[in-house]
């Protein structure tokens, strides 16, 4: 693994998830997203400021950037190489979406872009995840705390499946402690009871 290598895995990986699809939908039906709600430009704000519908394709989008940073390089490489590569590009996409350098280094959470990424990595550690995600979400109706959990959820199911040393396990606690670093501010609200829900 040369310093060339990982460098152009991680350029390609930042500037993947630096592009906004948040801001790109929303402005193509005239929103400023960054200035609707809580000015997040991610699927969640995008679903409350113009429906599920582009909600849903912004998610899409966000975790399709996840799946081509991590899984490009896993398939030139292939192998132990190849895993280590991806999990470069994943986590350099996700810095890129959560600090974009085309929205002067703002950005959304990750969780989409993360859950792309971890179909190409760990799929099973993924299924737990989204399980854990939706178990809370159709509970409670909060993504914030839906998110969190599934960010918890990613190491210790990483742990559970690939035990201690393998590089996945290291990913499982980054992309976790990352994550729950940028709900830092839904975490503030809900303490304070003004944390937004998708209650009827």
């Amino acid at each position: 693994m040369t310093s060339l290598t990982i460098a152009i895995v991680s350029i390609v990986g930042y500037l993947l998830g630096a592009i906004s699809f948040a801001v790109i939908v929303a402005r193509s039906q005239g929103v400023d997203i960054l200035k609707y709600g809580s000015g997040n430009p991610g699927a969640t704000n995008v679903t409350r400021a113009l429906g599920s519908k582009y909600g849903n394709i912004v998610f899409a989008c966000d975790a399709l950037k996840g799946a081509i940073a991590a899984g490009w390089p896993m398939f030139v490489f292939r192998g132990d190489l190849g895993l280590k590569l991806g999990i470069i590009g994943l986590i350099a996409s996700i810095i890129g979406h959560s600090f974009s350098v085309f929205l002067k280094f703002k950005g959304g959470k990750g969780v989409a872009t993360t859950m792309g990424g971890l179909v190409a990595i760990m799929p099973i550690v993924l299924l737990i995840g989204v399980a854990a995600w939706a178990a809370i979400y159709f509970t409670i109706r909060m993504v914030a705390i839906a998110s969190i959990l599934f960010a918890v959820s990613l190491p210790v199911s990483a742990y559970w499946l690939y035990g201690s040393g393998d590089p996945r396990l290291t990913l499982g606690v980054v992309l976790g402690v990352l994550i729950v670093l940028r709900h830092r501010s839904n975490i503030s609200r809900m303490l304070r009871g003004t944390e937004n829900s998708f209650k009827k």
